[in-house]
């Protein structure tokens, strides 16, 4: 079982950057749909990542549809799309069970998800409540951040032990 976010054309190397450095902290591989806002190579998206690129498992897909296939090809996974426009929200109980492979699939920060994609899967749909009457929509990176840590939660963080504890004399 591996959980999976997955950008669609990315806009802002800053998001990219912070979303990779979760992956890293929460095993997670990140999937990246062309095409991309800014180089992969840019500086800003390496430095927003820090230094744990060569933590994350990043796969590229050409467009949507190479996207489509790759997850279709994974039997038993399950692909989630997070917008403002769902029914259900991410935070549903037993949404993310530990068998399989979930991919959470997040749109441009500029238009989102293409309507019509939308319009063919609502049953995927999945979002994060708030008062959208006073925002248009969370920064790409936190909602990314949240979904992830509720779909481990749910998977009572499996793989996320703790390696480091508290000690009294670090602080001396």
């Amino acid at each position: 079982m591996t959980n999976h976010i997955v950008l669609f054309q990315p806009r802002i190397h800053f998001n990219t950057g912070n979303i990779a450095r979760t992956c890293a902290a929460t095993n997670t591989q990140l999937h990246l749909i062309r095409p991309f806002g800014f180089e992969i190579t840019d500086k800003h998206l390496k430095r927003a990542g820090l230094d744990y690129w060569d933590k994350v498992t990043l796969v590229y897909h050409d467009d949507l549809a190479a996207f489509l296939a790759h997850v279709a090809a994974n039997a038993g996974a399950k692909l989630h799309l997070i917008t403002k426009f769902a029914a259900h929200d991410y935070s549903e109980t037993g949404l993310y069970s530990d068998q399989m492979d979930h991919y959470f699939l997040f749109g441009r920060e500029d238009t989102g998800l293409p309507e019509a994609f939308m319009r063919e899967n609502p049953e995927k749909a999945l979002r994060i409540p708030m008062n959208d009457a006073h925002v248009r929509s969370l920064n790409l990176s936190n909602a990314a951040a949240i979904v992830i840590y509720e779909c481990l939660r749910q998977q009572q963080y499996q793989g996320l032990e703790r390696v480091h504890t508290y000690e009294k004399d670090k602080l001396k």
